[in-house]
């Protein structure tokens, strides 16, 4: 018997109880539902994070000031002492793993154009922070070595106070001014988006690191040459593992650490919050996929249940076959076909209302999702897979039954 035959066959036999065709596949509706949603909100999820980090730039690592203890108590993160030119230095030269590396003194002021202000974070940083980050700009430029040097009153913009104090202007050749000190903005960089933890990266102000700590920081006895934190670029196919380890080395020895006793800052990748928002997917995956297949299992026992029943409602059209010359494989087939047909009629529905929901979760809650051909054909498969599975056994007894005994039934 051909697949086409066996096919038509088993739409007739379903359309003559469609309804309750459709009752049963409700299993394998809600299971392949979730099966669609669970991995368009993952796959959405993984492409998400990927972005945030590519836009934080590449194989960076994160170097900041410790707690102190003000009275027993600790202070919380970045209340020890700042990092100087001098630690930026010797990582530099001491860490060969190091391909960019540039302090980041951070405050957050107004800044004015004429009658209009918007706060922001202002940051000092170095020349090469661009390249650390990996950001481009989108016009003018960037501030050289010798402004650095200089203290130059020369900033570079993000797009969001750009948008907030221009407009449609070109800011470039602008005079603002921040914290009551003239700046001529001299780039717009290229917008990045959010972060990981949700911030606005294209909110902010870049300044030469030497302006920040002369015209904009509070003065430090101990670190004259304060530039607040260290970001650093790992050259490409270097271990991070290695280089953090290299850098604490460095500055223990600079900041005279006991040999056992706790470093006064600490040094974060970006992997830290990859692995941290890669375990929450996991989590949610495998609530979901347990979801998936318990109601898969109910599907397939439904369907085993129903085709059962359809067995021995049939018992004289099988014996009727046989008798003019259907063999057991043939019976077999028939049956098995009617179940996978079931269940793929399942599947699709469950597709459409998969994608669907999924679509529906974007909008009203801001997910990311990513809907994958790949696993609508995955879903579709165990749809048909579990109709195999549960339906073998009813065939199995279609088969075996005898054509003088199915024809006397009644």
């Amino acid at each position: 018997m051909r697949a086409t035959e066996l096919f038509l066959m088993a739409v007739t036999a379903l359309r003559a109880n469609l309804l309750r065709s459709l009752l049963t596949t409700l299993g394998i509706i809600i299971g392949v539902a979730s099966v669609i949603v669970m991995v368009a909100v993952g796959e959405g999820a993984r492409s998400e994070v990927e972005r945030q980090i590519a836009s934080l730039g590449t194989n960076i690592l994160q170097v900041q000031p410790g707690s102190s203890r003000v009275r027993g108590r600790w202070a919380g993160s970045g209340t020890r002492l700042p990092f100087s030119e001098q630690d930026l230095q010797a990582v530099r030269s001491g860490v060969p793993a190091v391909a960019a590396i540039s302090g980041v003194l951070t405050n957050v002021a107004p800044i004015v154009n004429g009658p209009t202000n918007w706060l922001s974070s202002i940051e000092g940083v170095g020349d090469d922070y661009l390249n650390v980050r990996t950001w481009d700009l989108a016009g003018g430029r960037f501030f050289g070595a010798d402004e650095e040097a200089a203290g130059a009153r020369v900033a570079v913009i993000g797009q969001t106070v750009a948008n907030q104090l221009f407009g449609d202007t070109d800011p470039i050749g602008a005079d603002v001014r921040v914290m009551n000190v003239p700046f001529e903005i001299i780039g717009v960089l290229e917008r990045k988006g959010q972060s990981t933890s949700g911030k606005d990266l294209d909110d902010v102000v870049l300044v030469p690191s030497s302006t920040a700590r002369s015209k904009m920081a509070k003065p430090n006895k101990n670190v004259p040459r304060q530039i607040g934190n260290l970001v650093i670029k790992v050259t490409e196919g270097e271990s991070l593992e290695d280089a953090k380890a290299d850098i604490e080395d460095v500055l223990r020895k600079r900041r005279r650490s006991q040999a056992n006793g706790e470093d006064d800052f600490f040094v974060r990748d970006l992997a830290d919050y990859t692995r941290t928002r890669t375990a929450t997917q996991q989590t949610l995956g495998l609530l979901l996929g347990a979801t998936a297949l318990i109601s898969l299992l109910v599907g397939g026992i439904g369907i085993m249940n129903i085709m059962l029943v359809s067995v021995s409602e049939r018992t004289k059209e099988i014996g009727l076959r046989m008798a003019i010359g259907a063999r057991r494989g043939d019976i077999l087939r028939q049956f098995l076909t009617e179940s996978v047909v079931l269940c793929l009629m399942g599947g699709l529905v469950g597709v459409i209302g998969g994608v669907g929901a999924t679509i529906l979760s974007a909008s009203l809650a801001g997910w990311p999702v990513l809907i994958s051909p790949t696993i609508v054909a995955t879903a579709l498969a165990a749809a048909a897979g579990t109709g195999l599975i549960f339906g073998f056994l009813p065939a199995r007894r279609a088969a075996s039954m005898s054509p003088i005994e199915a024809l006397r039934t009644d």
